[in-house]
């Protein structure tokens, strides 16, 4: 198996250690995934000390520093699980937390940029960045709203699809990382600018 092959199976690995956290602190398991995140661990820990390319290392530190954050989120969750609440900002990272706590920084992150006159989201993977596109679409529906245009047909499920096909579209065509999507006005006109970063 090569490098990129392995790299690609901990991104994988780490997806599905997501999803089964999740499952685990929503009530619909009783054991947390020890196993998924053994691999997960043994897999960072193989390529560590690896010789990789530029691109291949970048690659494994945007996985390291994820899977980083992800377990510290997991280790004071499982805390709190065990010990029970504490403070009210305990609450956040309660046992239905982990998708609360994302949503109050994709808001926090987004609001920043709405202060500075422009929204944009940078999508990497748009499938696992819904709280982000649901902020765009809330921003995309506000802007029509104050230039009197319509609502976009087909609501946010339409709104997702257009932004997963063009990310394929403009990764295949620049190969790019991540794409950049930015509510814009010009000329009274609400577009959405698409961008390769």
């Amino acid at each position: 198996m090569t490098i990129d092959e392995e790299l690609t199976q901990l991104e994988e690995q780490l997806r599905r250690l997501k999803v089964e956290y999740a499952t685990f602190f929503g009530g619909g398991t009783k054991r947390p995934p020890a196993d998924t995140e053994w691999r997960v661990k043994s897999l960072l820990a193989r390529h560590q000390e690896s010789r990789l390319t530029l691109a291949q290392h970048y690659r494994y530190k945007s996985l390291a520093q994820g899977y980083a954050v992800l377990s510290d989120l997991w280790r004071k969750k499982m805390k709190i699980r065990e010990e029970g609440y504490r403070r009210s900002q305990d609450a956040l990272l309660g046992v239905q937390g982990v998708r609360t706590l994302e949503e109050h920084e994709a808001e926090r992150a987004l609001k920043q940029q709405q202060s500075a006159g422009r929204l944009t989201v940078e999508c990497i993977d748009p499938k696992q960045q819904e709280q982000e596109l649901r902020l765009l679409y809330k921003e995309l529906l506000a802007a029509r709203a104050r230039t009197k245009e319509g609502l976009p047909a087909g609501g946010f499920a339409s709104f997702r699809e257009y932004v997963e096909r063009k990310s394929s579209e403009v990764r295949s065509k620049r190969a790019c990382n991540a794409v950049e999507f930015a509510v814009e006005t010009q000329d009274g006109k609400v577009r959405l600018k698409v961008r390769a970063k």
